[in-house]
């Protein structure tokens, strides 16, 4: 069974500034790590490949060479290859864009049973790509699964998270499946995995690698675009009530009554 793992680098900080000429992150100075989430689906592919007894999890990213780095730690977690797509012309690419480009590579893999991603990148946090990949795919897709209760090669059924509980769901593979935090926990990586990733030859794909259609990425392939990024100024005016609870709390029943009848 052949697993492919889809991961991005993101900056290691909630506080993300912009470049308020280009409306793009600012990742000078910044440390990278792998997304969050995405370690969980690395971590999945890795037990899945162990459960069935063999098989192969490749990782791939699209990003500038320094996301090299992160797929080397996803090798000394577990993954037995890695794959970069990298290229100035995926410049820009919104989620759209960013699902074709890595559809693509998957169709150059091919004979994969199952996709593997996080629900959604910590920088974004859109979950538009897991899905977008289904569709340029035609394939199958399972979201914010919570538990892979049996998988081979032609099936799997799993445990999908709602906001209510969880479904069971029955799918044919191949298919994509974003992943929770709650379905594992991530191991670390060992000794002779960190030693067998600083050897890996990690090969670089390009866009002209991939086949692609230049009127589909980067850029020029996305249907959408951050125009303008701005803080929301501040909330002006208020009030505030001061006093005894119980005199406050009648001053502030009377409000509301006057809000609901003008309303």
């Amino acid at each position: 069974m052949k697993i492919l793992v889809l991961i991005k680098q993101v900056p290691e900080t909630t506080d993300v500034k912009i470049d308020p000429e280009t409306n793009t992150l600012k990742r000078e100075g910044v440390k990278s790590i792998i997304n969050p989430f995405d370690m969980y689906a690395i971590e999945e592919a890795v037990r899945i490949k162990e459960r069935s007894g063999g098989g192969q999890v490749i990782a791939v990213s699209m990003g500038p060479p320094q996301a090299m780095e992160a797929l080397r730690e996803a090798i000394s977690m577990g993954c037995d290859e890695a794959v970069l797509l990298s290229d100035k012309k995926f410049a820009g690419s919104d989620t759209w864009a960013t699902s074709y480009t890595l559809s693509q590579a998957i169709r150059k893999l091919g004979d994969y049973s199952v996709v593997l991603c996080g629900k959604q990148a910590s920088d974004g946090d859109t979950a538009q790509v897991g899905p977008g990949v289904s569709t340029h795919l035609d394939i199958p897709q399972v979201t914010y699964i919570k538990k892979i209760e049996q998988i081979n090669a032609e099936s799997a059924r799993v445990e999908r998270m709602t906001e209510e509980g969880y479904e069971i769901i029955e799918t044919a593979l191949p298919a994509v499946m974003t992943v929770v935090k709650e379905i594992n926990e991530p191991r670390l990586p060992s000794l002779k995995g960190k030693m067998r990733a600083k050897k890996a030859e990690i090969p670089v794909w390009t866009a002209e690698d991939l086949l692609c259609d230049e009127e589909k990425i980067g850029l020029d392939g996305s249907p959408t675009r951050v125009i303008k990024v701005f803080t929301p100024p501040p909330r002006q005016g208020g009030r505030v009530l001061a006093g005894e609870p119980e005199a406050v709390s009648k001053e502030l029943a009377d409000l509301l009554k006057d809000v609901v009848i003008s309303s």
